[in-house]
């Protein structure tokens, strides 16, 4: 299940990045806040509102260079992944409560779980916020429902025991369920409007010996993720 190797410069590029944009945003973001508080003399309500919005925009990009120091060590292969045994079950259920409201409308998640255990060996914060990833950009997506659906149950991938995870709206998920891993096409981690989170994702799946996939063609807004079963 593992991924093939990395070309050596790409980590390297990426934590470069970091540092050489990390510097400059953290000077504006500090003149922000110091015109914010007054040090330069008192500023008017409309000031304030455009520098609010100012501060929250270096925010959002401040958020967006953790994600690209993050994804840096992922392919670098210098993240340590604490693992343990876990309930697949417990940590789902824990990545559903922890998805913020979307600011234009509301989208139901329902989660499905199989009976019986879903003992996984895993890093329960890195794997939960990998799985809150994948669902929060799924349902970002949805535009023909106002429901998506989590569903886990036991599998058998190449012969091994697995947890299979199918994400998406009823008629992905049906069409999910028809389909066969080998004829699914690659996840696309590289879309707009999630930052990196897909992509870093993609990758704690992948180092928890588990892969994704996208839903079949039609069907944008799916995934079918399989872990191995602890």
């Amino acid at each position: 299940m593992a991924d093939s190797a990395i070309d050596p410069r790409w980590p390297k590029l990426l934590s470069l990045s970091v540092h050489e944009f990390r510097t400059p945003m953290t000077v504006v973001a500090g003149y922000i806040r110091m015109l914010l508080k007054d040090r330069a003399g008192p500023v008017t309500d409309q000031q304030r509102r455009l520098l609010e919005e100012a501060e929250k925009s270096c925010a959002r990009l401040s958020a967006l260079l953790a994600e690209v120091s993050e994804l840096s060590n992922l392919e670098a292969g210098t993240v340590a992944f604490n693992r343990q045994p876990m309930d697949l079950k417990q940590l789902l259920s824990a990545a559903v409560e922890q998805l913020p409201d979307l600011p234009d409308r509301r989208v139901t998640v329902t989660l499905e779980t199989a009976d019986g255990t879903a003992s996984v060996n895993a890093d329960p914060q890195r794997l939960q916020a990998a799985l809150a990833g994948v669902m929060a950009a799924l349902r970002r997506e949805i535009v023909t429902s106002d429901r998506l659906f989590v569903r886990q149950h036991p599998a058998r991938l190449d012969g091994r025991p697995v947890h299979e995870i199918l994400i998406g709206d009823e008629p992905t998920i049906e069409a999910l369920e028809k389909s066969k891993q080998d004829g699914l096409p690659i996840f696309d981690e590289w879309r707009g409007g999630s930052g990196l989170s897909l992509a870093i994702a993609r990758r704690i799946i992948g180092g928890h010996g588990g892969r994704i996939w996208s839903a079949p063609e039609g069907h944008k807004s799916g995934a079918r993720i399989v872990l191995p079963a602890g």
